[in-house]
Parts: structure tokens; C-alpha cells; sequence
């Protein structure tokens, strides 16, 4: 389905006789109201002056860790806005959309040279970290390469600053963060990999009191913004209700240690869950039970058709059979979830159908793949060789090469931009990405070449789709982590 293009609506070219004085009375109003409020802001900063010089508490972070509250001004030659003060709420800004992109650790600084540097932080305002494991037998949640989260010393890193210091992708994350104060980093926990050890976990109240504690804590060591729990997928109606039990109690302790910290400030939680978009996972999660305590579900829009199909099909479209987007979204809609927290995931890949005449027909084998058997980053994509072909009515895009006769679908620029419009027609909250070292974007350097992994000239898709839906979201990230095991990040000296 095409979105309908709009036009200015001309004006009727009747002249006013009066608009000269009416215009004269509004200019010396401004005036006025400009001149009150200038007083009012001169004499507001003077009291909260002596307020924070007199009254302000300091945070006491031991007997050698003091830090004022003046001493909160992080990285202040980046000219970025200082961190919010710890009394000063934060107040969403609306009605921006979120840009939100997966990156993941075990294919951004190893075989993709996909570095968090490379993150195209302007058209995005939340970074999904991906994957924390969780520990089947105890709760606990645990980062899966400590090295490359904390370790490793990019360009420009001390070897010889004392204490316990972090580095790695959080320390670069980190200072993205300094240098873009609308964005903001949640750790993802779980993934397609980990999540079979979510259910003897979610079941039990012991060891979900164990995740909480501990996701709290990895917030605070490693200055997140937010969780992001990705538990593909409950299977049974128990598992649905301890799911819904670890989000309202981890929303309890995000907000319980905003208290302790003495903020008002709310840490994230979504379920950006990589929330299903296949009938048979969305329909056993309790959904109406679980919104309350989510400030956004990510819907994974995307793998409607694969490897484990007989026949080839669009693996992202948003209208159409067998499975699509708008079919879940009507369905969380239907079960309680506002518009505004659904968020639409869009693939930075493609699958790959062999032997096959296109959507629709049988098809047996699959590509070689940029990195795995049957999927190509979009940055590789249209293969050279193919054609693109889209169908508007779905809103999906493939390309066929007839020689190897092998279907590719893959959302194309266009169909990125359709989507985009959707979502801001639609109400949606914004777009969601997995994963962001698929899309099309700067040189790699270091990067091996060949068949599929060639990169191939075009648009973003990240980009496409934040120039379709509209205007981003620009809320305030939080900066103070005082209570971090990292000196350097308790310090503000990152």
C-alpha cells in the first residue's frame, strides 16, 4: 500500500484591512512576555543557586570517593549539554519517534570490523547491546565476552591509569553518549541463543530475584540506560506468567534505585523482548499483564519465511499471507498496547531462496551468504547480476537473478521509506533494527571481500526509515553512575 502524498493547503488570498494594527498589538505583547520571562528566569537561577550551593547534599561514595555535585559535569569540553542534575526530572519529549538498532559484540569488533564508532548515533536514539547470558541455574545475568564489553583498549585508552577501570565497547558506548545526549544505551539480555536458559528461571521467584539484582547492577557498573529483555519465546502459560512477574519486578527495582540514588529519573525497560510477530509465540504472552511495566515493545517484523519453509516467501512484509506485520500489530493493539510503544523491527538482511521462480514457489537450497548459509547483509544487497522487484500492495522487495535462480528478500530503499511513512501514519512509536552492521554505511577497514560480503553503493535503511517517520525523540540520557565498580565512570573522568 502507497502512501497518499500531502500538499499544503493555499490560503484563500482574502486581505485583512485590520492586520497591520493586529500585528503591531502582537509584536508589543511579545515584547512584554519576553521581558517577564527574562525576570522570571534571572530570579529562578539565583534561588536555585543558593539552593544547590547550600542544601544540595553531596553523594558519598565512601571514605576515599567524594564527589560534589559540581563534580557531575562530565566531559564539559565536548560542548554537550551537562547530565540532569539529580533533583531535576525528566520529562520525555514528544512526539519524537525512536530509532532503535541492535549492535552486537559477536559481530561488531570481530569479522565485520563494525566497531561501535561506526554507529550512525544521529539517526538513532537507543542502542540495543546484544547479548548478556543469564545463568540457567542460579538467575544471575552475565556478560558473554567480557573482553570486548570491558577489556579492550581502543585507540586513545590509558595502559597506565590506576585503579579498576572500564574500557571496551561500554567505555566507547559511553562517551557516544557524552557526545549525543539523546541517545541512549540498554543492554539486551537473552537472544535466540540464550534464551532457553529464561525458562526454568521466569518460573521461579528465587532465581528471578537473582536476574533482578544483578541486571540492576550491570546497569549501574556499565552506565545503561535501560534493560532490554529479549526471552524468545515462552511456550506454556507458566512461563508467560513468570515472564510478566520478571518485568514488574524489574520495572519495581529500576525504579527503587532511581530512589536510592536519589533521582527522579526512570530507567528503561523494554521488552523490546524482540516481541514475536508469528501468531503462535505472540498469542501466549500475556501482553495485556505485561504493558504496565514496558516502556516499549520492538516488534520483530522480520523472518516470516526461511530455511525451514518448503516455499519462498517475503520474510518482512506488512500486509499479506501467511504472516505480516499488521496482522501483530492489530493484535497487540487489541490486547492493551497503545500505538505510541509499539515499534516496528525492520531487517538490515536478507534470506535467500535457491531453485526456486520467486515468491510463492517451491524452492530447495539456499545462497552462499555474507556469514551465514541463506542470509546477506543489506550492505551487500542487490547482489550484482539481480534484479529488484517490489510489490507496493505488501510492502515487500526481493531480487532474482535468473541465471542461479535464487530470491533474495530484502527490504530495499523504497520499501524502507513506505515503512517509515506507515509507522508515522499508523501512530507508531518508531522503527527497530537487527542488526546494525548489516546496513550500508562507511568503508570497513580490515574487512575480508568476496561473494556477498562486497559492499554494494545505496542509502541506510537506518537513515531511510528516520527521514520517512519523522522527527526523533530527544529526551536526555543520564550520565551519573556513582555507584559504578569503574572509577573512571564513577568519576565522570571517562
Amino acid at each position: 500500500m502507497v502512501s497518499p502524498s500531502y500538499q499544503a493547503v493555499p490560503s484563500d488570498g482574502i486581505a485583512d484591512p485590520t492586520a497591520p494594527y493586529l500585528h503591531r498589538r502582537k509584536f508589543l505583547v511579545c515584547i512584554a512576555v519576553c521581558l517577564f520571562a527574562f525576570g522570571t528566569y534571572i530570579v529562578g537561577e539565583r534561588a536555585f543557586a543558593f539552593f544547590e550551593n547550600h542544601y544540595h547534599p553531596h553523594w558519598t561514595l565512601g571514605a576515599d570517593h567524594q564527589i560534589p555535585h559540581s563534580a557531575s559535569l562530565v566531559q564539559s569540553q565536548l560542548s554537550t549539554p551537562p547530565a540532569p542534575s539529580p533533583t531535576e526530572t525528566v520529562v520525555m519529549a514528544a512526539p519524537g519517534k525512536y530509532s532503535v538498532g541492535y549492535t552486537t559484540y559477536f559481530r561488531g569488533i570481530y569479522a565485520r570490523k563494525f566497531p561501535p564508532t561506526l554507529i550512525p548515533v544521529q539517526d538513532l536514539t537507543h542502542i540495543l547491546y546484544a547479548f548478556a547470558n543469564v545463568r540457567a541455574d542460579t538467575g544471575e545475568v552475565v556478560l558473554s565476552d567480557v573482553w570486548a564489553d570491558k577489556d579492550i583498549h581502543y585507540p586513545g585508552d590509558s595502559w597506565d591509569e590506576p585503579g579498576n577501570n572500564l574500557y571496551g565497547n561500554f567505555k566507547v558506548l559511553h562517551k557516544l553518549k557524552q557526545r549525543n545526549r539523546h541517545l541512549k544505551v540498554l543492554l539486551s539480555i537473552g537472544g535466540w541463543t540464550y534464551s532457553p536458559s529464561f525458562h526454568p528461571v521466569v518460573v521461579h521467584a528465587v532465581a528471578r530475584a537473582t536476574f533482578v539484582k544483578s541486571a540492576v547492577k550491570l546497569l549501574e557498573d556499565y552506565g545503561l540506560d535501560g534493560l532490554d529483555i529479549d526471552y524468545e519465546y515462552p511456550s506454556s502459560r507458566e512461563q508467560a506468567a513468570g515472564y510478566r512477574e520478571l518485568l514488574k519486578e524489574l520495572r519495581m527495582a529500576l525504579d527503587q534505585h532511581s530512589r536510592n540514588k536519589g533521582i527522579v529519573h526512570k530507567f528503561l525497560l523494554t521488552a523490546s523482548i524482540a516481541a514475536p510477530c508469528g501468531p503462535q509465540n505472540y498469542k501466549v504472552l500475556d501482553i495485556n499483564g505485561m504493558d504496565p511495566y514496558l516502556d516499549f515493545w520492538n516488534l520483530m517484523a522480520y523472518d516470516y519465511s526461511g530455511s525451514w519453509d518448503s516455499i519462498a516467501n517475503h520474510q518482512a512484509n506488512v500486509y499479506g499471507p501467511p504472516i505480516n506485520s499488521a496482522d501483530a500489530v492489530s493484535w497487540y493493539k487489541a490486547h492493551g498496547v497503545a500505538p505510541h510503544k509499539l515499534i516496528l523491527g525492520i531487517p538490515l538482511y536478507g534470506r535467500s531462496f535457491m531453485n526456486t521462480t520467486g515468491p510463492g514457489t517451491p524452492f530447495s537450497g539456499l545462497g552462499q551468504g555474507s556469514w551465514e548459509q541463506g542470509v546477506y547483509d543489506y550492505r551487500a544487497l542487490p547482489l550484482p547480476g539481480s534484479y529488484v522487484f517490489q510489490d507496493n500492495r505488501t510492502m515487500a522487495s526481493w531480487s532474482y537473478d535468473y541465471q542461479r535462480k535464487e530470491m533474495i528478500s530484502f527490504d530495499n530503499e523504497a520499501i524502507a521509506a513506505m515503512k517509515g511513512r506507515w509507522i508515522r501514519e499508523q501512530g507508531l512509536g518508531g522503527s527497530m533494527f537487527w542488526e546494525l552492521s548489516g546496513d550500508k554505511g562507511p568503508y570497513r577497514e580490515g574487512m575480508e571481500g568476496g561473494h556477498g560480503k562486497d559492499p554494494i553503493p545505496g542509502a541506510g535503511l537506518v537513515r531511510t526509515v528516520k527521514d520517512a517517520m519523522g522527527d526523533l525523540d530527544y529526551s536526555p540520557n543520564w550520565l551519573r553512575y556513582e555507584w559504578s565498580q569503574f572509577h573512571n565512570l564513577r568519576n565522570g573522568s571517562i
